[in-house]
C-alpha cells in the first residue's frame, strides 16, 4: 500500500484548508477538518481504507483531545498530525501487518502522530511568521488612509496572500512527506523488527500518550470531587456493560435531558413562589 501523487495532493490541500481562517473560519477549518477524529475519515476516504482511517484518527484524537493554544502557543500541530501522521500510521500498520483495532496499532499511531505533531509546530510557526508580512502590508494600507487602496488591499491580505503561506508550509511539506512515507515505512519495517527493543519502546510510549490527553481533559473539566463520578460513568459503561461510543453517547444524551429538566424546575420554583406570595398579599389587602 502506498500514496500516489494525486492522493498526496489531496492530503496537502486538506492540510491547508484545516488551518486557513478564510475557509469557513476556524470552526470549519481548525476545529473540524483539523481534528484527527474528523481527519481520519477524510484520510481514509482518500487512501481507500475508511475503517483504518477512522480507527487511527480516534486513537490519535485521544492524545490531543484537550489541546488548546493559549496566546498562540502551540505544543503540537494537529494539522500535521492529521494529514501527515494518520497517512504514515496507516502505511506503517499495513506494512507491519497489524490489526488496526489492536493496542499495538493504536500505540504505533499515537507515537507517529506525536512525532509528526512536534515537527508540525515548526511548520505552524513558519506559517505565522510569513503571515506577519501580509499583515504588515495591510497595516501600511490602513495607515495611508486611502480608502480605495484599503478596499483593494484588505481582501488580498485576508483571503489571497495567506494561501502563499499555507502552500509553502502546509501543502508542500505534506505532499513531500506523504510521498516519501512508503519508503520511510519500508525502512522502518526492514531495520526496526516488531520484536526489537525500538518497536517495543515505541508501542509502550504510544500506549501511554492517550492517558496524557485524558489527564489534560480531566484537569480542565473536573472542578469538584463529585465530577469524577460523572466522568468515570462513561468508562464504566464500556468496561462493565460493553457499550460502544454510540450507545454511551445516547445514554449521555438521556441523562443530559434529565439534568436539563431538573434545572428548568429549579429555575421555575422562585418564580412560582414569588407569584404565590404576591397572590396572598392581594387577598390580605382585599380583606
Amino acid at each position: 500500500m502506498g500514496i500516489s501523487m494525486f492522493q498526496a495532493i489531496l492530503l496537502g490541500l486538506f492540510a491547508c484548508l484545516a488551518s486557513l481562517p478564510g475557509m469557513g473560519g476556524t470552526t470549519v477549518g481548525n476545529y473540524t477538518l483539523g481534528r484527527p477524529l474528523v481527519g481520519g475519515l477524510i484520510v481514509g476516504l482518500i487512501m481507500g481504507d475508511i475503517q483504518t482511517g477512522i480507527i487511527v484518527g480516534a486513537a490519535i484524537q485521544l492524545v490531543y483531545i484537550a489541546l488548546v493554544t493559549p496566546g498562540g502557543t502551540v505544543s503540537a500541530d494537529v494539522r500535521a498530525v492529521t494529514y501527515i501522521g494518520i497517512p504514515l500510521a496507516i502505511l506503517a500498520i499495513h506494512a507491519q501487518g497489524l490489526d488496526p483495532s489492536s493496542e499495538a496499532a493504536s500505540g504505533l499511531a499515537a507515537s507517529l502522530g506525536a512525532a509528526v505533531g512536534t515537527l508540525g509546530t515548526v511548520l505552524f510557526y513558519g506559517t505565522a511568521t510569513l503571515n506577519l508580512v501580509w499583515q504588515g502590508i495591510g497595516w501600511k494600507a490602513m495607515d495611508g488612509g486611502n480608502w480605495k487602496t484599503i478596499k483593494k488591499t484588505i481582501p488580498m491580505v485576508d483571503f489571497v496572500f495567506p494561501w502563499i503561506s499555507h502552500i509553502a508550509f502546509s501543502f508542500i511539506p505534506t505532499v513531500v512527506i506523504c510521498l516519501a512515507g512508503e519508503s520511510m515505512v519500508g525502512l522502518m519495517k526492514d531495520y526496526l523488527p516488531m520484536d526489537g527493543v525500538a518497536m517495543k519502546t515505541l508501542f509502550t510510549v504510544g500506549s501511554l500518550l492517550p492517558a496524557v490527553g485524558i489527564a489534560i481533559l480531566c484537569k480542565q473539566v473536573i472542578q469538584k470531587p463529585l465530577d469524577w463520578v460523572t466522568f468515570a460513568f462513561g468508562f464504566i459503561l464500556a468496561a462493565v456493560m460493553g457499550c460502544n461510543l454510540i450507545c454511551s453517547a445516547v445514554i449521555a444524551v438521556f441523562f443530559a435531558l434529565i439534568n436539563f429538566k431538573v434545572e428548568q424546575i429549579k429555575l421555575a420554583r422562585p418564580a412560582v413562589a414569588a407569584a404565590g406570595a404576591a397572590f396572598d398579599d392581594e387577598e390580605e389587602e382585599d380583606i
